[in-house]
């Protein structure tokens, strides 16, 4: 079982996340005015979901397509053993230990503004 959070409000307007197998497990609003990054709001929705391993790569393909690409956004699902990191247009999947990758994500996610302190993915 793979499993995975993303974030309401990183979600693109218009946009429709909706991958075959996908269940909702936890949907929890959270205040987090002392650590958002500039171009993020304070209130975030988070939507806690799994779904079964083999469909974990067409969720991140969906994540990919529906993330917003400003504002330092991403989502991230555990696969087994794989961290897979999403965002808008990117997916990055590596098996816990791969340094190189993970390093490889973080970059990016520097790139596209998110947070130093919201890049620190337990693996």
């Amino acid at each position: 079982m793979a499993t995975g959070c993303v974030i309401g409000e990183s979600l693109r307007p218009g946009a429709v996340f909706e991958p075959p197998g996908l269940r909702i497990r936890r949907i929890t609003r959270l205040d987090l005015s002392d650590s958002v990054g500039p171009h993020q709001p304070p209130l975030w929705t988070v939507v806690d979901f799994e779904v079964d391993d083999r469909e974990a790569d067409g969720v991140a393909e969906a994540l990919a397509g529906c993330l917003r690409a400003e504002g330092g956004w991403y989502a991230d699902l555990r696969v087994g053993d794989q961290r897979v990191i999403v965002f808008a247009g990117t997916v990055y999947r590596y098996a816990r230990g791969d340094t190189a990758v993970r390093a490889q994500a973080r970059a990016h996610g520097r790139s596209v503004g998110v947070p130093e302190h919201q890049l620190d993915w337990q693996d």
